[in-house]
């Protein structure tokens, strides 16, 4: 099987998948346009920022598997790769550490103002009073929106710090923030209210969109430390740069609306011309620790699809199946049984959602379990029970678990 690596990783990581004859190509020159191109006998593609469209998918016929190394999925089309059978998995939180760090490095290069004393430094200035008032990290509280890999580990070096954590998370309730030990918050204008720092790590969904909204930020105390070192998509930008002045607010920005496609480009943001401002370009998550451990993790992920029933960090399988029955049979190992078997069901307008066989010890029989959207009728189960190599069937209704 080939397998192409469409951006720029560290490749000695998946090295072992070529026992498995998976053949390795590296093209990190290819783009959201050059992609489709390049996936004619491609069975397996790797990606970190390059965009997979549907056209992409399209072009791929021979791709079984999709893997973004990195967080989240939302630069391929899923959906598309969903409905041609295409498994999208990703790699969540082996960058966690990293973008923490660059998070605790914002918040102390703004509470120290360490880049506006080094460039006075370059200019030959020695400006001791300016930069010597700051107020300090310890004791002060910090809010940490979305309580997920990254914001738990920028949780835990925020205690180090002698900070007083505050949370808000989609999914925090006030038993787990207790268990976390951490200050809950009910939602993101009250976590931002009591915030002296005001941290973002919440993935980009339709659902967080907007979600660090006007409100949010009109309800941070003046002279507030701001970091998003999450996406673009969940702050309102036009808002952040109106109340950076006003409330006298200290940002930092690992993430721009506006982005260039190309690691090396002319930039402009309006952002960074407001008041103490800083800014990196998207690089929280590149240290050479977090690339080896997204590496290894795809790796993992390429191996057992290759290897083991079960792949990790799938993204787009049904988390509740449609199937409404099981038909079990127990049969002979033979040729042919289950394809007889399978025969009858199409026969009879049965459409099998999911499929597991069972070889029991000796390899004489087997028991094959067919879950499957609507009751087969007593003629189908009949005229399956009716082959010689047949054992049994047997018929279960599942538990509806939508």
């Amino acid at each position: 099987m080939r397998l192409l690596v469409a951006d720029k990783m560290d490749l000695s990581a998946l090295e072992e998948l070529k026992v498995l004859g998976i053949e390795i190509e590296s093209r990190p020159e290819l783009t959201r346009d050059t992609l489709p191109a390049a996936l004619d006998g491609i069975g397996i593609l790797v990606v970190r920022s390059t965009e997979v469209t549907a056209k992409a998918i399209a072009s791929g016929r021979q791709l079984n598997l999709i893997v973004r190394a990195g967080v989240g999925v939302g630069t391929i089309d899923v959906a598309a790769a969903s409905a041609r059978g295409i498994y999208v998995a990703n790699c969540p939180g082996k960058n966690a550490t990293a973008v923490a760090e660059l998070t605790m490095a914002f918040i102390l290069a703004l509470d120290r103002r360490l880049v506006d004393a080094t460039s006075e430094l370059r200019a030959g200035r020695w400006e001791k009073a300016k930069y010597s008032v700051a107020r300090g990290l310890f004791g002060r509280r910090i809010g940490i929106a979305g309580l997920g890999a990254i914001g738990r580990e920028v949780l835990l070096r925020a205690r180090a710090f002698g900070l007083e954590p505050h949370a808000w998370s989609r999914s925090l309730t006030p038993g787990r923030a207790a268990k976390l030990d951490v200050s809950y918050a009910r939602t993101l204008e009250d976590l931002a209210a009591r915030s002296d720092i005001f941290t973002v790590h919440l993935t980009a969904t339709p659902q967080t969109r907007g979600i660090v909204s006007r409100s949010v930020l009109e309800a941070l105390p003046d002279g507030a430390i701001v970091v998003n070192a999450a996406r673009p998509e969940v702050m309102d930008y036009a808002a952040l740069e109106e109340l950076i002045p006003r409330k006298g607010l200290r940002v930092g920005l690992d993430v721009f609306a506006t982005e260039p496609d190309k690691s090396s480009a002319p930039f402009e943001s309006h952002l960074l011309a407001r008041g103490l401002v800083y800014g990196t370009p998207h690089v929280g998550a590149q240290t050479e620790q977090a690339q080896r451990a997204v590496a290894l993790e795809t790796a993992r992920i390429i191996r057992a699809f290759m290897t083991e029933e079960e792949l990790p960090n799938v993204v787009n399988i049904c988390a509740t199946s449609p199937a409404r029955y099981a038909v079990v049979v127990r049969m002979m190992d033979k040729v042919g049984v289950l394809a007889n078997t399978l025969s009858v069901m199409k026969r009879h307008g049965i459409n099998i959602e999911e499929i597991s066989n069972t070889v029991f010890e000796g390899a004489t029989a087997t028991c094959t379990k067919m879950r499957v959207s609507g009751r087969p009728s007593e003629a189908c189960l009949k005229e399956i029970a009716a082959f010689e190599e047949v054992l049994h069937v047997d018929i279960v209704a599942l538990p509806n678990l939508a």
